[in-house]
């Protein structure tokens, strides 16, 4: 049984945002398809997302690969929409940056492909990251979605996270630039540090980074300086409310407010004294600073956030102790 507004896709759907994606989707009124990689010897429990409310009749679960283009065409066939989520993580930079960077590109230009091929698909929505955008040396307080990390730059700060920083980067431009040159409707949504309620069983990774002095080793300093933050469900509404929105095309910065990690500790040690925080010692500062987001082309869309700072950090503390995790 189709839903009421059609039907749509969403890779990444066993991650943190794109099963509270799913979710709102759900409630949207929409018929969703998601994709799982298949993996035999470890079948996941995914009774998270076939308890949503409207998931029995409409919410169908697809075996794919995402590597591979053809696994995908059941799933987006008759699809209007694809909402993609899902994003390869190299864990430990077990990988090199080169096998990250076309594993990365090759995967998304599959999926735009596919979209294109359906003939049905009319947009697509692609998750980006603050890290295609502030990297770039500039020195600025604020970005907005003109500016792109710069190649080199990463590079020559040598850092862990250099894979990521490139493969978000240059992936996200070959789908522009894929769409552009194929006539394909796509908008982007660019994300920062996203936390607040889960429905996954167990704590994802976004929220243990965000909360990083709650979850973390207490004996290593603290990395960031500064935290852009949104609320996961502001973030399914941004990507429902952009793929809604006919006049919505190319780069969106997504980003409700930024908190230092000084602020954010006053805020843990207020509200929350029963949490075991680190001395205030160890939140280092690092030698640079990283700007924030403007959202400006966001807002003035018509987009309006609902949570906040405070609300962002209860919602996700409330979450976790629900699930028996603080």
């Amino acid at each position: 049984m189709e839903g009421e507004k059609g039907m749509v896709c969403v890779t990444g759907g066993t991650e943190y945002t794109g099963s509270w994606l799913i979710m709102r989707l759900l409630d949207h009124g929409y018929s969703v398809r998601t994709i799982v990689k298949s993996n035999p010897e470890h079948k996941k429990d995914l009774s998270f997302l076939t308890s949503l409310p409207g998931a029995t009749e409409r919410l169908k679960i697809f075996d794919a690969d995402l590597s591979n283009p053809e696994s995908l065409k059941a799933a987006i066939e008759g699809c209007i929409g694809v909402f993609l989520v899902a994003t390869p993580i190299d864990i430990g930079n077990q990988e090199t940056e080169e096998v990250v960077i076309k594993r990365s590109i090759d995967g998304a230009i599959g999926i735009v492909q596919a979209c294109l091929d359906s003939k049905t698909v009319k947009k697509v929505m692609y998750t980006s990251s603050s890290a295609a955008v502030l990297f770039n040396g500039k020195g600025l307080d604020e970005m907005d979605e003109t500016f792109w990390t710069d190649i080199d730059y990463v590079k020559s700060l040598k850092s862990n996270a250099a894979s990521y920083l490139i493969s978000k980067t240059l992936t996200e431009k070959a789908v522009l630039e894929f769409s552009e040159k194929h006539g394909l409707e796509v908008a982007t949504l660019v994300l920062c540090f996203i936390s607040g309620p889960f429905i996954l069983p167990e704590v994802p990774r976004s929220v243990q980074s965000v909360f990083e002095m709650v979850f973390g080793d207490k004996s290593k300093p603290n990395s960031l300086t500064r935290l852009d933050l949104v609320h996961v469900d502001d973030v399914a509404r941004a990507l429902i409310f952009l793929f809604e929105n006919p006049e919505a095309k190319g780069r969106y910065n997504c980003s409700a407010d930024t908190i230092s990690v000084e602020s954010t500790a006053k805020l843990f040690s207020t509200k929350y004294s029963e949490l075991r925080l680190p001395s205030k010692s160890s939140l280092v500062k690092m030698e640079v600073n990283w700007p924030s987001l403007s959202t400006k082309k966001l807002l003035d869309s018509g987009f309006q956030f609902k949570y906040g700072v405070e609300e962002i950090f209860n919602d996700a503390i409330e979450c976790c102790k629900e699930k028996g995790y603080l």
